[in-house]
């Protein structure tokens, strides 16, 4: 039985485009995997606090010698790290604010970014623990960026994308809805834009 972990950022409450399509992805998930599980984690309903000093001392201290601090202060980035480990697929979804990623979703790559969780450090530097997971990503846009000028001010999907394969897990697809704010056609954009991701899912069964 297979495992989805939905990520979801946006702050908007009604009229998501990018929750719309992570409810389109889940839904043609589960049309795939009949019998799968989807964990839903919306960083915006639960809010994830960002680090503090304590939390830093938690993240490096070794295991047998945590405080009862350390570890009221590590607890919630276990129990991320917990759900990512849980799951096989991983789905991060949201739109993009000021050229980059939500401050909500920041905050989470910080607590699931840990040493000897989901990343180790070797002689040839840093890899990921979380091997054997596929990801896939969904990012609205106001304007547009592919294949403009404007790409290169595009942080969010490579950001997000490197910050996964960072911790070991493989980005199979990046789905992205760009002129949200400018297109006149936004029905028909999305329609094709839910093919796609229709088409990825298919894909990688």
């Amino acid at each position: 039985m297979k495992t989805l972990l939905r990520v979801d950022c946006s702050s908007t409450r009604t009229g998501s485009h990018s929750k719309e399509l992570s409810d389109h992805f889940e839904v043609s998930w589960r049309k795939t995997h009949p019998q799968g599980k989807v964990i839903r984690r919306d960083l915006i309903e639960e809010r994830i606090p960002h680090i503090e000093s304590n939390t830093i001392t938690g993240f490096y201290a070794p295991e047998e010698e945590m405080t009862e601090e350390d570890k009221r202060a590590t607890a919630l980035s276990d129990q991320l790290i917990a759900e990512l480990k849980e799951a096989d697929e991983i789905l991060v979804s949201g739109p993009m604010y000021n050229l980059s990623v939500p401050s909500a979703l920041k905050a989470y790559i910080d607590q699931v970014t840990r040493v000897r969780h989901t990343i180790r450090v070797g002689e040839q530097g840093y890899y990921g623990l979380l091997a054997g997971k596929v990801g896939y990503t969904i990012t609205t846009k106001g304007g547009y960026y592919k294949g403009t000028e404007s790409e290169l001010y595009d942080f969010y999907e490579p950001y997000v994308k490197t910050m996964l394969e960072f911790i070991g897990i493989k980005v199979k697809g990046q789905i992205s809805l760009e002129g949200t704010s400018l297109d006149t056609n936004l029905t028909d954009t999305k329609a094709k834009v839910k093919a796609e991701i229709d088409q990825l899912i298919h894909n990688t069964i």
